[in-house]
């Protein structure tokens, strides 16, 4: 897989220093800056340690399984431009030379529901997608919210059905709010129906 992330940071430069801190215990294949520039810091077929707790369909172990991407980004505002044309090239190359389907790009938020936000509302997944780096889900017949994200991939804990609605918003439906309706339903029922996890 490849996971999304924003560094939550003020200036790419404060993130790399983290980032390469030993103390800090977090780090990143690749860091991406506003302006465009980017570092890789770990070797792609390298275990980074920038997923944590969480899971993914049938991956506990999100950290072994997939490649990090950090945005420099506070959470706040859309991503630049330069940022995003240097993502879509990075992640272009890395789909292409680890065989990664475009429904596991995912952000942070997707495999540690309720526990990060990341990317956030403001980042664009419909550019990616129109790329062909990331979905576009289509809608279906509205049915089991739940059991839908479930069958696509979310995994959550008890009494974090709110937290999964926001995850789930966060990035199909970042400007919508109030409860679950069946617009939720609809795209949750095409993310089930058109990629649904496969068994690792």
């Amino acid at each position: 897989m490849v996971v999304l992330h924003y560094t939550a940071m003020d200036r790419a430069e404060a993130a790399l220093e983290r980032l390469c801190d030993p103390l800090a215990e977090v780090s990143a294949h690749y860091l991406i800056a506003e302006d465009g520039r980017s570092w890789q810091l770990v070797d792609e077929a390298a275990r980074a340690w920038h997923a944590g707790a969480g899971a993914w369909g049938n991956v506990g172990d999100v950290n072994s399984r997939s490649i990090g991407i950090e945005l420099a980004n506070p959470g706040d505002r859309a991503f630049a431009p330069p940022q995003m044309e240097r993502l879509e090239a990075l992640l272009a190359g890395i789909l292409a030379r680890w065989n990664i389907a475009p429904e596991r790009v995912i952000g942070h938020s997707d495999m540690a529901v309720g526990r990060k936000a990341d990317p956030g509302r403001w980042f664009d997944w419909a550019r990616l997608a129109r790329a062909g780096l990331s979905i576009a889900p289509a809608e279906g017949e509205p049915g089991d919210f739940h059991r839908d994200l479930r069958h696509f991939g979310y995994r959550w804990g008890a009494g974090d059905e709110p937290l999964l609605l926001d995850a789930f918003r966060s990035r199909f439906r970042p400007a919508a709010s109030g409860p679950l309706c069946d617009a939720d339903r609809r795209i949750a029922a095409g993310l089930a129906r058109d990629w649904p996890c496969r068994a690792e």
